[in-house]
């Protein structure tokens, strides 16, 4: 009989529109002692992510589904408690995808050995992670901005966001963030450097953002979709450019009725010569290597800066999960997970 055994959270169900406790299900079970080769991790930090709302759907993407019964997708910070496997010891730090859990097995396999002398271990799940490198890889290969230009990022406090505007400046543009809030739109400007914040639950929001951009916009990361992408979309300059990073505030959301606007927005398409164009940072390995050296470098100087926004225990990442999905949490989102 086992020793150990894990706490974890698993779909209960498939959500309709916006996930709901009952979509989630908490779990005791036995954990095998680890066989050859194999190793036993402790979940230390679990990454919340919003595009893991999108595994919750059965649907046809570059991301497999979560399976019904199945614990739910989160790449972990975890610590080795006993390894049968020859490249890892007890006591090492890794980067997993050991989902949403206290205790899981491994056979090494899509591990990586952390190095706290790079950047702190969670920092490889934000600036130096999935978050910092789809910043990074749509800056550079689809946005491209150039001095003078005009940067406009949304959820611009989040993981994804701050360093979107980072870049933009160190690029020599402007960066304009749009963000929920006083305390973010504060965030944003004095400790990140953007030179302009604008609140999206204002009730002038479109001519607030039109006033930030006096000159247009030249690059847009679209990483929410819906109102935002509305209110930027008139503001696009000749030659714009929109990296498209994710459309947070659709995931799971019904076609909206109303007039189609595909006519009208491919019109602008093809008279403004605009780029838009998807990404998934996984087709970019190339580019790894200059992502960390330049992120890596720049969090420990202090010019790239993050914020971490953390939950204690496992129990609450369910509600910690939904309220990042209406843009509750202020800076990337992490469930520290108590022994």
């Amino acid at each position: 009989m086992s020793k150990w055994s894990t706490r974890k959270w698993v779909l209960a169900s498939r959500p309709t529109g916006k996930p709901e406790a009952s979509n989630f299900r908490f779990e005791i079970e036995p954990v095998a002692e680890p066989g050859d080769r194999e190793l036993l991790l402790q979940t230390k930090f679990l990454s919340l992510e919003p595009y893991i709302r999108a595994r919750m759907d059965e649907a046809k993407s570059y991301a497999r589904s979560t399976a019904v019964g199945e614990v739910m997708f989160g790449r972990t910070i975890s610590e080795v408690v006993t390894s049968n496997h020859p490249d890892y010891s007890a006591g090492d730090i890794v980067l997993a995808k050991a989902g949403w859990q206290t205790l899981s097995l491994s056979k090494g396999e899509d591990l990586r050995k952390l190095d706290p002398k790079i950047a702190p271990p969670t920092a490889f799940v934000g600036a130096l992670g999935i978050p910092g490198s789809a910043a990074y890889i749509g800056m550079r290969v689809i946005g491209q901005p150039k001095p003078g230009e005009t940067v406009v990022v949304a959820a611009a406090s989040g993981p994804v966001g701050s360093l979107v505007g980072q870049l933009a400046r160190r690029a020599g543009a402007r960066a304009v963030g749009i963000v929920g809030g006083a305390e973010k739109c504060a965030f944003v400007k004095d400790k990140l450097g953007f030179d302009e914040a604008v609140d999206h639950r204002a009730a002038d929001f479109e001519q607030r953002l039109a006033a930030a951009c006096p000159n247009g916009v030249d690059v847009y990361f679209e990483n929410v979709g819906g109102a935002v992408w509305t209110a930027v979309f008139p503001l696009l300059n000749q030659f714009a450019r929109v990296p498209v990073c994710g459309l947070v505030s659709q995931f799971g959301a019904p076609v909206p009725p109303g007039p189609d606007r595909v006519p009208a927005t491919i019109r602008q398409v093809l008279s403004k010569s605009l780029t838009i164009r998807g990404f998934i940072v996984d087709n970019y390995p190339e580019l790894f290597p200059d992502f960390e050296r330049e992120i890596g470098a720049a969090l420990k100087d202090g010019t790239i800066r993050q914020r971490e926004d953390i939950v204690d225990g496992l129990e609450n990442a369910p509600v910690a999960f939904m309220g990042m999905l209406e843009g509750r949490n202020f800076g990337k989102l992490l469930i520290r997970v108590a022994d």
